[in-house]
């Protein structure tokens, strides 16, 4: 009755979703590519037999002999076709996903507001899949001070930590969040003019 107690569900590697759901993500040749290299008990259960080939063969026979009056007539796309060209807009999003996160800077900067006073403000982690609040609660338990998300000039989020602590934020990033590069962080260091007189 349910769920087993302790059972691990495997997850694909480049859709993220389970095995069974691959063909729905719109990259099942690399999902199927993946899954064979990393679990080829699971691909063989799936995907392998003669059985499935030549079933696949058949559907396959089948598809392209239906769609090709339709496609001689010149009436339309043939499914097929439609679900290549989903599948490359799929996959062109990740990739272009991937390169904007490659590209993505975190700014970790340390502002002044008066006379000792200074803030840190943490700005692009969302961009790594970081959750801003459970991010400001672990900066505000970590270095017992104030810390929240706010939203900046350009109406984005960002975490506002009370005091200086640019340098021990940088170090508990790297550490908590593999996916962030460390050369994608950026320390910076704001200070207010003095005004003359």
């Amino acid at each position: 009755m349910g769920v087993e107690m302790g059972q691990q569900v495997l997850y694909c590697g480049v859709c993220t979703m389970p095995p069974e759901y691959c063909e729905f993500s719109g990259t099942q040749n690399k999902c199927k590519e993946w899954l064979q290299d990393n679990h080829e008990d699971v691909y063989n259960k799936m995907y392998g037999g003669d059985d499935v080939d030549a079933v696949t063969e058949k559907v396959a026979q089948v598809t392209v002999e239906g769609t090709g009056a339709e496609a001689a007539g010149g009436e339309g796309r043939s499914g097929r076709t439609f679900v290549k060209d989903k599948s490359a807009k799929l996959e062109a999003k990740l990739e272009r996903e991937n390169q904007k996160k490659q590209s993505s800077r975190v700014t970790v900067k340390r502002v002044e507001r008066t006379k000792r006073k200074c803030v840190t403000i943490v700005h692009g982690l969302e961009v790594f899949d970081v959750e801003l609040k459970k991010a400001a609660k672990m900066f505000a338990n970590r270095f017992a001070c104030g810390s929240s998300v706010a939203k900046n000039n350009q109406n984005q989020d960002e975490i506002v930590v009370q005091g200086d602590f640019s340098d021990d934020i940088h170090d508990l990033i790297l550490a908590q969040w593999k996916q962030v590069p460390e050369d994608n962080i950026d320390l910076v260091e704001e200070t207010k003019k003095k005004k003359g007189n």
